[in-house]
């Protein structure tokens, strides 16, 4: 088995927070891709860098490169940074420094990533979702109904894989989708 590509990055927290969310400084793994980062037990899909969202909880990170002058931060961003207390050492040689300064850092146990967590939701076989069964006859919901379907069909539509039934997802939520326009242009008649 290859081992991943490993590198220090910065990653902070977008989602509800205004350039001032939980941040750290770490280690991360990179799929074969490229396109997935895994940190801290998250596995972070994007391109590396830049924003990238959450399998799991679709929480939107930032992920860049640290700075070797420490402003990791939006300018407008404030806060301790959490580094993994595992990298400091090689933290300390890109930034040039022989000391960590704790105003601005604080020293973490970053967890372990189990990847095949994600390798599940990632490939996880059209089959395997159940739930698109009943709803093969939309027109026999209610608007409730519908509104609750074309939500649970979006959650399915961002964890199918594009080449396991994603068409098919989407489609099924667009016709979802149309009906409910339908049915709310009725009402309002």
């Amino acid at each position: 088995m290859t081992e991943m590509r490993t590198e220090i990055k910065y990653i902070e927290l977008k989602t509800g927070y205004a350039d001032n969310g939980p941040a750290w400084i770490g280690k991360v793994e990179f799929s074969k891709s490229g396109k997935t980062v895994y940190f801290n037990n998250h596995a972070l899909k994007g391109n590396g860098h830049g924003l990238c969202r959450d399998l799991e909880t679709r929480e939107i990170y930032w992920i860049s490169g640290v700075k070797k002058n420490e402003q990791n931060r939006h300018w407008a961003g404030n806060g301790k940074i959490m580094i993994d207390r595992e990298i400091v050492c090689e933290y300390l040689q890109i930034i040039g420094k022989q000391n960590l300064d704790l105003n601005n850092y604080e020293l973490v146990d970053i967890a372990k990533t189990d990847k095949s967590r994600f390798n599940q939701i990632e490939n996880e076989n059209i089959e395997s979702i159940n739930c698109l069964d009943k709803y093969q006859d939309l027109n026999g919901l209610s608007v409730h109904e519908l509104v609750s379907t074309i939500d649970n069909l979006k959650r399915i539509e961002s964890y199918t894989n594009l080449n396991n039934g994603k068409k098919f997802v989407t489609i099924k939520r667009l016709e979802a989708e149309k009906l409910l326009e339908n049915m709310k242009n009725m009402k309002n008649k």
